[in-house]
């Protein structure tokens, strides 16, 4: 039987080819037909079980990153004239009467309070973004919620009175318990950030809307008008509290309760801090005509505080309806 080696192959060349010839190399006989049928016998079987995996298939017809879409300034244009049409239907069934003008005393303090009210939200957004960036808003969902709720209650209620009972001569102290305020609803604030972007700018944009369009009502209302909502609001706020607090008191399997206490909480939350926008803004008018007559002293800070309050507690429920709305 004729046995041709490898070295056949290679191209001659003197002393290569001695070497060659007597190396022990394998030749094509090693190839028997029964191994070459099991082989082939071997790669037929594995492709057909790799034939049962679907891979996705990728189309080079179709970009992958797909170009931006124009600008719909329609779309804009409705949306602007449904958020005009709101102000205006607002205005029209909550002041029906309104005022001539703001005196100067008046226009300025409510401007020095909105002033307050954006650098404190400010402040407390960048203190929130900074804490669940540094990893602090993890440590405060996983430590035990009463110490949560204790430890921000006292933070914030107690900065809150110290801002509130520091006169507005001891600027440096006033500011450091309103700082130390903001840092407590910082705090308290940064676990929203779990939530998505998109949830969050649509809460921010909505609460502006809303807060806006009251205040606009409340300062353009008749004097007084809006404060006799004190009373109603107060008992409002003490019901979506205790619905807050329904979920610790309720067994897990009261589903309905449940559902009903949340609606409270959300929607007739909303509802309530939207009636204390209108009462805090009309409260700054009457502090300022009081700090025109000399009652009282002048205090922007004391009055952001409350706008801030309503603010924060319109925004966490717009994200919350926001999220839940997605989640459908």
């Amino acid at each position: 039987m004729l046995r041709l080696s490898l070295s056949s192959l290679r191209p001659l060349a003197g002393p290569a080819v001695g070497r060659a010839a007597r190396s022990n190399v394998r030749n094509f006989s090693n190839f028997r037909p029964q191994n070459v049928l099991q082989t082939l016998e071997k790669q037929r079987v594995s492709l057909q079980s790799l034939s049962k995996f679907k891979f996705p298939r990728y189309s080079t017809d179709i970009p992958i990153i797909e170009p931006a879409k124009p600008i719909s300034w329609q779309r804009i244009a409705l949306i602007a004239g449904g958020v005009a049409g709101t102000v205006v239907l607002l205005d029209g069934a909550l002041n029906r009467e309104t005022r001539e003008g703001l005196s100067q005393a008046e226009r300025s303090l409510l401007n020095s309070s909105f002033a307050y009210t954006g650098a404190g939200l400010a402040l407390t957004a960048a203190a929130a973004r900074a804490m669940f960036r540094s990893g602090v808003a993890y440590r405060i969902m996983a430590a035990n919620p009463w110490v949560v709720i204790g430890a921000s209650l006292v933070g914030g209620i107690g900065s809150m009175l110290g801002v509130f009972y520091t006169p507005p001569e001891n600027t440096l102290q006033k500011h450091f318990f309103w700082m130390t305020f903001n840092a407590f609803q910082a705090a308290t604030l940064s676990p929203l950030f779990f939530f998505s972007p998109a949830i969050l700018a649509r809460a921010g944009l909505y609460t502006l809307g809303v807060v806006g369009a009251l205040s606009y009502v409340g300062a353009t209302a008749t004097n007084d008008k809006y404060l006799m909502l004190g009373g109603p609001l107060l008992a409002g706020v003490s019901v979506v509290a205790l619905s807050a607090l329904a979920p610790l008191a309720l067994p897990a399997t009261a589903v309905r309760a449940l559902a009903v206490t949340e609606s409270i909480y959300l929607y007739g939350g909303l509802a309530v801090f939207g009636g204390f926008v209108l009462y805090d803004t009309q409260k700054i008018l009457m502090h300022a005509r009081m700090a025109e007559q000399g009652l009282m002293k002048r205090d922007p800070i004391n009055e952001a505080i409350g706008l801030q309050l309503d603010m924060i507690n319109i925004f966490i429920r717009l994200v919350q309806i926001l999220s839940m709305n997605n989640r459908k």
